[in-house]
């Protein structure tokens, strides 16, 4: 690990300025940033600690909406009565994220920031259309997801909160690395106010949306409906774990699984 100058600021206006320095950066739960650390793959001059910062890890329930703050932890999140009677597959989604030790120090802001191919919380972010709320502005879920570890957010900019809106049904079902836990693929549907959505992790190099099952389950919310629609390879990952054709083989069967998981 390179020596770097570590900063708890208390308020975000002080994470804000402290993070304008180009070579900042922030640290939330720290389940990525710190093994990268440590093997020398980063090199900030400064680390911003936002744990000190009051009110970002609050959750509550605000009409037809969930929000969460960043630094709620995802034990927090899957075990919160609030989160579980609002949106149950989020609370579900949040309880098979990697381990204890991982559950219990990760954040969902830290997770929706990092955009890790593989993470859980894109797709929920993602499948449930919501809105990414910073010290700058809101940002859909549509536009905020660019890459393989790349978002829309802007330098020095800071995730605040997540705000989902309640869903009528919907699920997670993901095919996990037995190592890791990561999802090899993970699909997360949702009937909401707006549609049907299904999105995809672990797929490809981010969370995507898969339209043709969205059409296809807009005319009848059941499996059978998925029929033989085939996710198409070409974008897909291959890896140690399963080539591309493998992966578009588990996004339907997933995506059958949720499907019938959210119908009951």
């Amino acid at each position: 690990m390179y020596g770097f100058t570590y900063h708890q600021p208390r308020t975000l206006d002080e994470a804000t300025k402290l993070l304008a320095d180009g070579e900042a950066r922030s640290l939330a739960g720290g389940q990525t940033l710190i093994p990268v650390l440590k093997m020398r793959l980063s090199n900030p001059g400064l680390l911003v600690d936002l744990k000190g910062i009051a009110g970002l890890d609050t959750i509550e329930k605000k009409g037809t909406a969930l929000s969460i703050g960043a630094l709620a932890r995802h034990a927090v999140v899957a075990a919160s009565p609030v989160v579980r009677e609002s949106i149950l597959a989020l609370a579900a989604l949040a309880g098979s994220i990697g381990d204890v030790q991982v559950r219990n120090r990760g954040t969902i802001g830290g997770s929706v920031a990092n955009s890790d191919p593989a993470a859980d919380y894109p797709a929920a972010v993602l499948g449930l259309g919501a809105t990414i709320v910073t010290t700058q502005r809101e940002i859909p879920a549509d536009s905020f997801f660019t890459g393989m570890f790349e978002t829309a957010l802007k330098p020095g900019e800071i995730v605040v909160s997540v705000v989902f809106p309640i869903p009528r049904r919907a699920a997670y079902i993901k095919y996990p690395s037995p190592a890791s836990h990561y999802a090899m693929v993970g699909v997360f549907v949702a009937e909401t106010a707006k549609g049907i959505r299904v999105a995809i992790t672990g797929a490809s190099s981010h969370v995507f949306r898969w339209s043709a099952a969205e059409a296809a389950l807009g005319k009848s919310f059941v499996a059978a409906s998925i029929g033989d629609i085939e996710m198409p390879a070409d974008d897909l990952l291959s890896d140690v774990h399963g080539d591309a054709a493998y992966r578009a083989s588990l996004v339907a069967t997933m995506t059958k699984r949720a499907v019938s998981a959210a119908a009951t």
